[in-house]
């Protein structure tokens, strides 16, 4: 909900709702992006403190970054020692090298530096988001420096070399994977796959038939649950959706039997949840033709067969997780839904099942779907925030 004053922003998510966070601002030039940071972690949720080095405040502005946060920010030693407060998580963001030297070898001569010391004792999540010239970034020394901060528990974010600097990330794949950080500390997280987007099945070399899914759902689920410190691994099919960050591992598998045979791998693992949104084809063609149908035809003719069921196949390997199916329907009564969406869940042996109609997917006056339970219990959920969150909710309490 937006905020009605000139320090307001519209929420986009609750993965750092409540939590106290150290916004820690060093000296790169990186330090320029700092209100877009800072309101990108409010739109989360975040309750922000700020710590600037003195190099930091030649860059921007104190006011500006108070403006941005809504927050108080420290600009010098202060006898509150704010930094030692019990934060649910620390972001230094632009982090130099000459403070990651610093915060190797003990170094404690700013409200920063204490702060961070204090965190590793406390055992307080603390992510470094590096930002120099690539021929520092490059330099062995910088190399033992990560390699330091890493065996000290420090989460190192690296972005893209570019105009040859190893530049900030952008705020939103930042606050991302920070949450993910910040999460991770959490109990009852989960290894968790998911499938998205849509499968295809080819006639020839060049043309093929599929469904369509754009892979959205999918990807605003696997996007909440990262968020929320799961570990998260999607198998896709072809999308055209693109997600606002990269997420940490896509296996692209856009044939049926290739993405059955991902998923099939995968169950040798220790996998706590399986999430099944892609849109997988009930028919494919097992008679591919070399090269391409002639053209000029006047018609094409050819047979498709009944795919493997994927859920079928991999209920017998999978039996004790947690597992959640989608099923589309069109032209029916909610009722009769409903109960196919019932007796989906006792038929596959899920968990839960996403259930909605073709018809209500863009209207906006019906429920974009429904959450039915093994116990027969069901939930309307209006948008894909609501089945996002529903899903996290249902995964963190069973």
């Amino acid at each position: 909900m937006r905020e009605m004053n000139d320090l307001g922003v519209e929420t986009k998510g609750d993965s750092l709702k409540g939590k106290n966070i150290l916004l820690g601002i060093s000296g790169g030039i990186a330090a320029t992006e700092s209100v877009k940071l800072l309101r990108e972690l409010r739109r989360y949720g975040a309750k922000i403190t700020v710590i600037m080095t003195n190099s930091a405040q030649k860059i921007i502005t104190p006011l500006a970054v108070s403006w941005a946060g809504d927050c108080e920010v420290i600009c010098d030693w202060e006898h509150k020692m704010t930094g030692l407060k019990n934060y649910d998580g620390i972001l230094l963001a632009p982090s130099t090298r000459n403070i990651m030297a610093k915060i190797c070898n003990g170094v404690v001569d700013s409200p920063l530096l204490m702060a961070i010391s204090a965190a590793k004792v406390n055992k307080i999540p603390v992510m470094l988001i590096p930002s120099m010239h690539q021929v520092l970034a490059d330099d062995s020394m910088t190399q033992v420096l990560s390699k330091q901060l890493n065996d000290q528990g420090f989460k190192l974010f690296w972005g893209e070399i570019d105009e040859n600097k190893s530049k900030q990330p952008d705020s939103v794949s930042i606050v991302a994977n920070f949450s993910y950080h910040v999460n991770s500390y959490l109990e009852n997280r989960k290894n968790i796959v998911i499938t998205l987007g849509s499968t295809i099945s080819y006639l020839d070399d060049i043309r093929y038939v599929k469904n369509t899914s754009s892979g959205k759902t999918g990807f605003e689920i696997a996007s909440r649950l990262h968020r929320w410190g799961h570990e998260v691994t999607i198998v896709s099919g072809e999308r055209s959706y693109t997600h606002e960050y990269k997420l940490p591992l896509i296996i692209n598998a856009p044939e049926p039997h290739e993405m059955l045979l991902e998923l099939k791998a995968l169950a040798k693992c220790s996998i706590d949840v399986w999430i099944h949104s892609a849109a997988v084809l009930d028919y494919v063609n097992n008679d591919l033709i070399d090269g391409k149908f002639p053209s000029g035809n006047e018609e094409i003719i050819f047979k498709l067969n009944k795919s493997s069921k994927h859920l079928e196949e991999l209920k017998n390997e999978v039996e004790d997780s947690f597992r959640i199916g989608f099923k589309l329907e069109s032209n029916i009564k909610l009722k009769e839904l409903i109960t196919k969406a019932t007796s989906f869940v006792e038929r596959n042996e899920l968990n839960a099942v996403i259930a909605n109609r073709l018809e209500d997917i863009n209207d906006n006056s019906k429920n974009r779907a429904h959450l039915i339970l093994r116990n027969g219990d069901h939930f309307a959920l209006s948008t894909n925030s609501e089945i996002s969150n529903a899903i996290r909710l249902l995964i963190e309490n069973n």
